[in-house]
């Protein structure tokens, strides 16, 4: 089975960490490409050993991620 997931990459401190909002995994690395293969190994273990249901549970489908403008003063 496949899944097509999200894969959010942010900067911090010396490193990068990764979230997939859709099962709330996260994972790190020293590069972006670290943070993502990292967050892909972590992914391919919660859903190679986690029961169906849990799965299910945690499962979110519909993630949207996007830019807004804010204005302040």
């Amino acid at each position: 089975m496949k899944y097509n997931l999200t894969a959010i990459i942010e900067r911090e401190d010396d490193g990068y960490v990764s979230l997939c909002p859709e099962l709330d995994i996260a994972s790190q690395g020293d590069t972006i490409e670290e943070a993502r293969g990292n967050l892909i190994e972590a992914l391919e273990l919660f859903l190679e050993t986690a029961p169906s249901e849990e799965i299910r549970q945690r499962l979110h489908g519909d993630v949207f991620v996007t830019r807004v403008e804010v204005a302040i003063g």
